[in-house]
C-alpha cells in the first residue's frame, strides 16, 4: 500500500520528527512500525487518543513526546495516510553486556551499583543520553581523590537483534602527590604541631608506606576539621579557616595546599544554665553536666555535655531529644555564656519488636532475649543490651536494629532486628601431626540450636588415636521464664593414655548427670550439677607417684588392674561474661570459678577448683584490632582418709597441659611431670663350677631411679597467653564476624604438690633421664605462633602454627595442628 507522504511537517527539536499537516480530521487507525522488544499494546497506551477521535496537530505532536516520554525509543515518525496515522518507530537498543576495563580504585561492583542508579543494566534499554554525564561523574571522582590526569571513556558496541554491549575505559593515572601543605596565620601553635595531627602528608620518609601523601579532597576537608577541633578544645572559640587554596603543577602530578587561619584568642566560661523542659530530672542532669563556670572552653566537652544528656533522657523513653548548647560570647572580656537548651519531646513507646534474617531460629528464642518491652518506653541503653544478649548466641553473627516511627504517630515505634544467622551445628573433624604421636584423627557431630529452639543437643561421636567416646546431652537454657536452665547427659568413653602421650593404662568410664543454672544479674550466673560416674582402670603400669593409690585399690588377682570406682561428683559453679558476642568476641571479658567434689559416701574422695578467664582489649573503634589476655588456673586434691591412709586425686583427673584448647606449640598431654620409676640393683655373687653365680639384689637405698619421657599430669596448673587479633590479610571486612587471625604467645606448666622428690635424692640416677628434670617445677613452657580460625558450614575451623620458644630434652613439639569443631 502505498502512503501519500503529504506534509503537516512538524518538527519537534532536534529529533527530526515529520508530521504531515493537515486540518483535523477523525482518525480511523493506528499503526505502529518497527516494533521488535516493545509489544503493540505497550506503545498504543502511550499514545494518548483512540480510533474515532478527532485530531489535530497539537494532539499529534502530544503523543509523540509522549512515546519518547516512555523511553522505549531512539527516533519517533508519523506519517498519514487518508484518515490513517502510521508510527515508524525505532526502539533503543537492549543492553547486552556491560564491561569494565583499566579500573583499579574503583571495583565492578561499585561500577555497578553507580549504573543501577543511572538505570543502565544488562537486560535494559541504553539511554546514551546518560553517558556522558556518567563518565564526567567518574572523571570527577577521579579528581576528588587526586588523580587529575584520569579518562573515563565508554564504547557502543551494536550486536544483531538490537542489542549493544557496554564497554567503559578508565585510564587512572597517578594521584597527584602532596608538594607542600604551608599552614598561615598560626602563631599559637607551630606548622609542625598542627601538621603532625592531619591525616594528609608530605615529603614523607620513604620506609613510610602508611604516609597519606596523596591529595584527596575529602581528606582535606577532614583535615580542616581536625585543626578547627584542636583549637576549639583549647578555648580558641573564634578560631577559623579563612580560606584555603589548592594549586596544582603543570604537569598535575603535584599539589601545593595553603591554609590561612585566624586563632582569635582564648575564652573563659563564665556560665552554664540550663533552658527549656528536663522532664523532671533537672537535679540528675545538672549533676551529671561536666561543663563548668571559670573552665577554659573547650568544644569536645561541649558536644560530649549534649550527648550524655541526650543518652540520659533516652534511657527514660525520650527517645528523640534535642540539646543544644548556645553560646554568648562576649569579646570584651573573654568569656562565654553557655545556655543549654533541652526540649525532650514526647515520651516514646514501644509498639511491636520485629525480626528478620532468622531463617533457623524461632521469634520466641530471640524474644526471650529482649530487655526491651513491648508496651514499655523506649530505653536506648535498654535495646543495646538487648543487641548485646542476641549477639552472645553462639549460632548468631550479626545484630543490627533499627527504630521506626509509627505513621501519624508521633509517640510509638517499632524496633526492626536484623539478624544474621552462622552455622549452629558441626561436624567435629580434625587431623593433627607430631613429632611422637604422628598422625592423630578425631571426629564428632554438635548442634547448639536444636531445630531452631535455641536449645542445646549433642549427639558427639568422637575418635581419635587414644580415645573413642560417645555423649549424648540436651540442654534447655530457658526451662523456666526466668532464664534457669535445665540440662543432662550420658556418656562413655575408652580412653588409651599410652597412646596420649601418658604414661600407660586403659580407662573406661560411662556416667550420667543432671545440671541446673540461675542468673544472679545479668552478667552473673550460678550453676549447679550432680552425676553419677563408673570408672574401671586396667592394664596400668604403676609408677612411684600413684604407688600409694596402687597399693590401697589394686585388685590382687589381676595386678595390672583397680578395682571399680563408682562416684556421686557435685558440682557448682560461678560464670560472668560480658563479652560482645558469642562467638569471635572482641571486646569484653569472661570469667568462671568452677567447684567439683565426690560426695563423701563415694568410693573416691577428691576435688577440684578451677579459675578460668578471658579478657578482650580492643584497639580500634571498628574492633578489628584487639588484644586477648587469657588466664587458667587450678588446683585439686584428696580429701578424707581410706584404710588409714589419705585419699589421694585419682590420676587420671589430674591436669595435663599440650595442644590446641590448652598450650600450643607442643603435643597433647606432653607437658609437666613424668613418672618416675624405682628399680632395684641386682648383683651377681661368687660363681660356682658350673661358671653360674647366685644374684641377688641390693637394699632399697641402692635402688636406681629414672623418669620416662611420658608424662602423668598433675594437681595444678597454670597457663597464660597474649594474644594480637588482626585483620585477616586479603580478605574483606564483610568475613570478620567468620575468619579470625591471631598471633600468640603461650606460657603455662603443671605440676605434683603431693610428691615429695627429697625421698629419692640418695638413690642412683637411671640411665634414661637425669631424675631433677622429673618434675617440670618451675620450668614454665612457652611457645608463640599464627592461629587462623574459621567458622565455617561444617562448623569451627583452626589452623595454627606454634613453635616453642625455649628447647627442653625430652619436651615434643607440635609445630602443626589443624582442627574442626574445635572449642574457642
Amino acid at each position: 500500500m502505498i502512503i501519500k507522504k503529504i506534509a503537516f511537517a512538524v518538527l519537534l527539536g532536534s529529533l527530526g520528527t515529520t508530521v504531515q499537516a493537515e486540518q483535523k480530521f477523525q482518525v480511523e487507525d493506528i499503526e505502529v512500525k518497527g516494533l521488535q522488544r516493545v509489544a503493540l499494546g505497550a506503545a498504543l497506551t502511550h499514545i494518548p487518543f483512540n480510533v474515532g477521535d478527532t485530531l489535530n496537530e497539537f494532539r499529534i505532536s502530544q503523543s509523540i513526546k509522549a512515546l519518547y516520554k516512555s523511553g522505549h525509543f531512539n527516533d519517533i515518525r508519523v506519517y498519514r495516510d487518508g484518515n490513517r496515522l502510521v508510527y515508524r518507530v525505532y526502539e533503543r537498543e537492549t543492553i547486552s553486556e556491560i564491561i569494565f576495563d583499566g579500573n583499579k580504585d574503583l571495583k565492578d561492583e561499585q561500577l555497578t551499583e553507580s549504573l543501577d542508579g543511572s538505570d543502565i543494566r544488562v537486560g535494559e534499554t541504553l539511554d546514551r543520553t546518560v553517558l556522558s554525564g556518567i563518565e564526567i561523574g567518574l572523571e570527577n571522582f577521579y579528581h576528588s581523590v587526586g588523580k587529575y590526569n584520569a579518562r573515563v571513556t565508554s564504547k557502543v558496541t551494536h550486536l544483531p537483534r538490537n542489542r549493544v554491549n557496554l564497554e567503559f575505559n578508565f585510564v587512572e593515572g597517578d594521584a597527584a602527590a602532596i608538594k607542600q601543605i604551608n599552614i598561615v596565620g598560626n602563631e599559637v601553635y607551630s606548622d609542625a604541631e598542627l601538621l603532625d595531627r592531619i591525616e594528609l602528608t608530605f615529603d614523607s620518609p620513604w620506609w613510610n608506606f602508611m604516609a597519606q601523601d596523596r591529595y584527596q579532597k575529602q581528606t582535606l576537608q577532614g583535615d580542616m576539621e581536625t585543626i578547627n577541633s584542636y583549637y576549639l578544645d583549647r578555648g580558641y572559640l573564634r578560631f577559623k579557616v579563612d580560606s584555603t587554596q589548592v594549586s596544582m603543577t603543570p604537569d598535575k602530578q603535584g599539589v601545593y595546599i595553603a591554609l590561612n587561619v585566624s586563632e582569635g584568642e582564648t575564652y573563659t566560661i563564665s556560665e552554664v544554665d540550663f533552658i527549656g523542659d528536663m522532664a523532671g530530672f533537672d537535679k540528675t542532669i545538672r549533676a551529671i553536666n561536666p561543663l563548668q563556670a571559670e573552665e577554659l572552653y573547650n568544644g569536645a566537652e561541649v558536644t560530649y555535655t549534649e550527648e550524655v544528656i541526650s543518652k540520659f533522657l533516652g534511657r527514660y523513653g525520650y527517645a528523640y531529644p534535642k540539646v543544644t548548647t548556645i553560646p554568648e560570647i562576649n569579646d570584651e572580656d573573654k568569656t562565654v555564656k553557655l545556655s543549654i537548651s533541652i526540649d525532650p519531646g514526647k515520651r516514646v513507646y514501644v509498639n511491636r519488636i520485629n525480626f528478620s534474617g532468622n531463617h533457623v531460629t524461632a521469634d520466641k528464642v530471640l524474644r526471650r532475649e529482649m530487655r526491651q518491652m513491648e508496651g514499655a518506653w523506649l530505653s536506648n541503653s535498654v535495646v543495646e543490651a538487648s543487641k548485646a544478649w542476641l549477639m552472645r548466641l553462639p549460632y548468631m553473627e550479626t545484630v543490627e536494629f533499627e527504630t521506626k516511627q509509627l505513621p501519624g504517630e508521633g509517640d510509638l515505634v517499632d524496633i526492626d532486628f536484623t539478624v544474621k544467622e552462622q552455622p549452629s551445628g558441626s561436624f567435629t573433624a580434625g587431623v593433627g601431626y607430631g613429632s611422637q604421636t604422628k598422625l592423630s584423627l578425631n571426629a564428632g557431630v554438635q548442634q547448639n540450636n536444636f531445630l531452631g529452639t535455641g536449645n542445646q543437643l549433642g549427639l558427639n561421636l568422637s575418635t581419635n588415636t587414644y580415645s573413642k567416646s560417645v555423649s549424648l546431652s540436651y540442654t534447655d537454657p530457658y526451662f523456666t521464664v526466668d532464664s534457669v536452665s535445665l540440662g543432662g547427659q550420658i556418656y562413655y568413653n575408652e580412653y588409651d593414655a599410652g597412646q596420649a602421650n601418658l604414661v600407660e593404662y586403659n580407662n573406661k568410664t560411662f556416667g550420667l548427670g543432671l545440671n541446673w543454672g540461675f542468673p544472679v544479674n545479668e552478667y552473673l550466673r550460678l550453676n549447679f550439677g550432680v552425676g553419677w560416674k563408673y570408672n574401671k582402670v586396667s592394664q596400668l603400669q604403676a609408677y612411684e607417684q600413684i604407688q600409694t593409690f596402687y597399693d590401697i585399690y589394686a585388685d590382687p588377682q589381676h595386678p595390672d588392674e583397680l578395682e571399680p570406682f563408682k562416684t556421686l561428683d557435685l558440682n557448682m559453679g560461678l560464670s560472668r561474661s560480658t563479652l560482645n558476642r558469642g562467638t569471635f568476641p572482641t571486646a569484653g571479658s569472661q570469667q568462671s570459678l568452677t567447684y567439683k567434689m565426690t560426695s563423701p559416701k563415694s568410693d573416691l574422695q577428691y576435688f577440684k577448683v578451677n579459675y578460668d578467664s578471658k579478657f578482650y582489649f580492643p584497639l580500634t573503634r571498628n574492633q578489628r584490632w584487639s588484644i586477648l589476655t587469657r588466664l587458667q588456673l587450678g588446683y585439686a586434691n584428696g580429701y578424707g582418709t581410706v584404710n588409714g591412709h589419705d585419699q589421694l586425686l585419682p590420676f587420671w583427673e589430674n591436669f595435663r597441659a599440650g595442644g590446641a584448647d590448652t598450650l600450643r606449640g607442643f603435643e597433647n598431654n606432653t607437658v609437666g611431670p613424668r613418672a618416675v620409676y624405682r628399680q632395684p640393683q641386682p648383683y651377681r655373687g661368687t660363681p660356682d663350677p658350673t661358671g653360674s653365680g647366685s644374684g641377688c639384689c641390693l637394699g632399697a637405698d641402692q635402688d636406681g631411679v629414672y623418669a620416662s619421657s611420658r608424662s602423668v599430669g598433675g594437681n595444678a596448673i597454670a597457663l597464660a597467653g597474649l594474644e594480637l587479633i588482626v585483620p585477616t590479610p586479603f580478605l574483606d571486612e564483610s568475613f570478620s564476624n567468620s575468619v579470625r587471625t591471631s598471633f600468640f604467645v603461650d606460657v603455662g606448666n603443671v605440676w605434683d604438690t603431693e610428691f615429695n622428690m627429697e625421698h629419692y635424692e640418695d638413690l642412683v640416677p637411671g640411665e634414661f633421664e637425669k631424675i631433677d628434670d622429673y618434675s617440670d617445677v618451675g620450668r614454665y613452657r612457652s611457645s608463640a605462633g599464627l592461629s587462623i580460625q574459621w567458622l565455617s558450614p561444617m562448623g569451627p575451623m583452626i589452623f595454627s602454627f606454634a613453635k616453642s620458644l625455649k628447647e627442653v630434652e625430652d619436651d615434643d613439639t607440635a609445630f602443626f595442628s589443624f582442627n574442626i569443631g574445635k572449642t574457642f
